[in-house]
């Protein structure tokens, strides 16, 4: 660490030189990027009024080629903002990490700097800073001193790495600079754990480990599954992901082809940081609710899943809970291909037919219908007709006239059983013995478990037309909350690679979902990796929330901080003034963020409002409203899943409210949203889910 009351050592001299001529070199190169952008504004201007002025003299070649010259100019100068853009950032911290790799044949260590992006330093035509997705960058992350070597496009690079060193680094400023022999040191990810938050999620370039470098790399799996435990990054290390394949196949890959599939519009806005700060433009996203409907095409009002998760907290509904059970068992989606199967044979009733006195056999109808039965119902009859009028016209050389035409297709029509959708899709309850399992939401809506099975049946007997189509690489998140057919929709709609991440220890739902094991049996290429260690929370908060609902697999970093508190109140009233004094403590602390996480969204209003009356500064997060930022935020538990906090609070944490499986797991999820500081309050008897207090190591799973 350097210091202002000791002298410098000599790796300490020695870096900052080396930061200040780097520092030196990216102010010449944002100076010259600047005369750069001058000089292009003039030619485009000097280009644009000579067009202007000699556009009677000019033919129409010449305009073009003008035009042409004009686009050129454009281009080349949004090239240079990019690349100033990119020094900029650069400035701010140019670099993380050095490693010295001594190459086999070469007598001396070359010193590598590891950054966010690549300077290239156009004066002395060198690489100053390598890019961390570069080849090389792998020898940063995967090794320690002594032998070691890295895939590069011309094939592979051993040789020896004799030093390590990190950094944390403002502008001209190294305020940490650690001499390291293992692979990113504990000290450095301990202190980047230990920061507070910020308004949205950060990138992790400087202490991504071995194990994470791994799957972040992994450009070969068409699909591959995280399954990693709460608080293991893998959301993040999904989003670098992204950025390296973006890196790797620039030619090929663009930000517009990459999709996102988000459990929510908070989560959206939490992570819509990451790629930019990476250097890559934002990625489309989506969330499932959205696209059910544009898959539907807005013809069918739906239960949202945040209303059934609502309608499973509010309502003790064994029915209800049997329906999402079954429905999202793989016997269900067995059974559904199965009833499509039937329903695809006799649907179209094929019969001999004569037309213009010419006979079209009922073997030919049929075979032409089958080969189409990836069509929506009127293109599919459309087709047909086309096909057997084109045979007619060849075996028996006729033309059919305009009425002729209209005849056949009526008579083809007319073969065709259809009834509704839907329709087709409640007679699938009734083909099962079970009719009862379809049932209507309120205001005659369809249940969310019944969404898309709905658009599993359609997309088997009429086809689908997505916008999505194109899409390169689907990212979807909180895998555990989407049932197999749910999946079997997304096989289908998205025949390109995928990323899939979760944890099946998350599920706020008990009744409905999948594990990683499951969403390979709807997609058996996928490779399942897994992520055990928990960096988020303290180790005193990880070993609370491994009480109230233990996971085996889950290996706690030891980055110790204060105990949780669970804090009991005689009024209702006297809990809510609990809760706002621990509010205006932590505004006036140097902690960013503080989540206060309810059970409904029922009430999370209630405490939303009674905190509005005492504290400032409060903003209440629902299905439909509000964003991720600094200060206080009231959300559901469902709502914060996938994001941190400083501080979380969990309100009303009695035996009266938390006392079912499904409230163990919500608990669970509330509590290891919290980095630094976990709170807990209740009036009355607490929960039975609740730990008692002090929690050792011998009374956790969490080693």
């Amino acid at each position: 660490m350097t210091s202002h009351e000791q002298a410098p050592t000599p790796a300490e001299a020695e870096e900052q030189q080396n930061l200040d001529d780097i520092q030196d070199r990216l102010e010449r190169a944002i100076d010259e990027a600047n005369q750069r952008l001058e000089h292009y504004k003039k030619e485009i201007q000097s280009q644009k009024e000579y067009l202007w002025e000699s556009r009677d003299e000019m033919d129409h070649i010449e305009k073009i080629s003008q035009r042409e010259s004009i686009q050129q100019a454009v281009s080349t100068g949004d090239n240079v903002l990019a690349q100033k853009q990119r020094f900029l950032k650069l400035q701010r911290t140019p670099y993380f990490g050095r490693f010295d790799f001594q190459r086999d044949g070469h007598s001396e260590p070359e010193p590598t700097y590891v950054g966010v992006h690549q300077f290239y330093d156009e004066n002395s035509h060198r690489t100053l800073v390598y890019d961390w997705r570069a080849p090389i960058a792998t020898l940063f992350y995967d090794y320690e001193t002594g032998e070691a070597r890295y895939q590069a496009p011309e094939g592979e690079v051993s040789g020896e790495i004799t030093a390590k060193r990190q950094f944390r680094i403002r502008h001209r400023t190294i305020d940490m600079l650690i001499e390291s022999s293992v692979n990113v040191v504990d000290d450095v990810l301990q202190e980047e754990l230990s920061r507070s938050s910020d308004d949205g999620m950060k990138n992790i370039v400087a202490t991504i480990q071995r194990d994470q470098n791994a799957i972040i790399r992994n450009e070969h799996a068409p699909a591959l599954i995280i399954q990693g435990v709460a608080g293991s990054g893998k959301t993040s290390i999904a989003l670098h992901r992204i950025a390296f394949l973006l890196y790797r196949f620039k030619d090929t890959l663009s930000s517009d082809d990459i999709l996102i599939i988000s459990p929510n519009r908070v989560f959206a806005d939490y992570i819509s940081n990451v790629l930019p700060e990476l250097g890559e433009e934002s990625v489309h996203e989506v969330g499932m609710d959205d696209l059910a409907d544009e898959l539907l095409d807005s013809q069918y009002r739906f239960q949202t899943f945040f209303e059934q998760t609502t309608a499973l907290l509010e309502k003790d509904d064994d029915a209800l809970k049997e329906r999402l059970r079954y429905k999202a068992s793989p016997e269900f989606l067995k059974q559904l291909d199965a009833y499509i199967n039937e329903v695809e044979k006799s649907r179209f009733a094929a019969e001999d037919l004569w037309i213009a006195r010419r006979l079209v056999p009922g073997w030919l109808l049929e075979e032409t219908f089958r080969k189409h039965r990836k069509l929506g119902t009127k293109e599919r009859v459309r087709q047909v007709t086309k096909e057997i009028e084109q045979k007619i016209g060849i075996q028996y050389n006729y033309d059919l006239m305009p009425n002729e035409r209209r005849e056949l297709q009526e008579k083809i029509q007319g073969m065709v059983k259809q009834s509704s959708l839907r329709e087709t899709y409640k007679q699938f309850y009734t083909w099962l013995g079970q009719p009862e399992l379809f049932t209507t939401a309120s205001r005659g809506r369809l249940e969310y478990s019944d969404v898309f099975p709905l658009i599993y049946l359609k997309m088997r007997l009429e086809g689908i037309r997505s916008r999505y189509r194109n899409v390169k690489h689907l990212l979807v998140d909180e895998m555990q909350d989407y049932t197999p057919v749910q999946y079997a929709v997304i096989a289908s709609l998205f025949k390109c690679n995928k990323t899939i991440l979760g944890d099946a220890n998350q599920s706020i739902n008990p009744y409905s979902g999948s594990t990683a094991e499951r969403i390979k049996g709807v997609m058996p290429e996928a490779t399942r990796v897994t992520l055990t260690k928990s960096y988020r929370s303290s180790y005193e908060i990880t070993l609370f929330a491994q009480a109230i609902a233990p996971n085996p697999e889950l290996e706690a970093v030891k980055r110790h901080g204060e105990a949780p508190t669970v804090n009991g109140y005689r009024t209702r009233r006297e809990e809510f003034d609990a809760i706002a004094a621990t509010c205006t403590a932590f505004q006036a602390s140097e902690n960013n963020t503080l989540g206060i996480l309810c059970r409904t969204q029922k009430q999370a209003k209630q405490v939303y409002e009674a905190l509005a009356e005492r504290i400032d500064g409060v903003r209440l997060v629902s299905e439909t409203e509000g964003a991720f930022a600094m200060g206080v935020m009231v959300s559901t538990v469902h709502m914060a899943k996938g994001l941190e906090f400083d501080e979380v609070i969990v309100p009303d944490v009695s035996a009266k409210t938390y006392h079912r499986p499904m409230d163990q797991a919500l608990l669970y999820v509330a509590c290891t949203r919290a980095m630094h500081r976990l709170t807990l309050t209740h009036m009355g008897q607490p929960s039975e889910f609740l730990p008692i207090l002090p929690i050792d190591e011998t009374t956790s799973a969490a080693d």
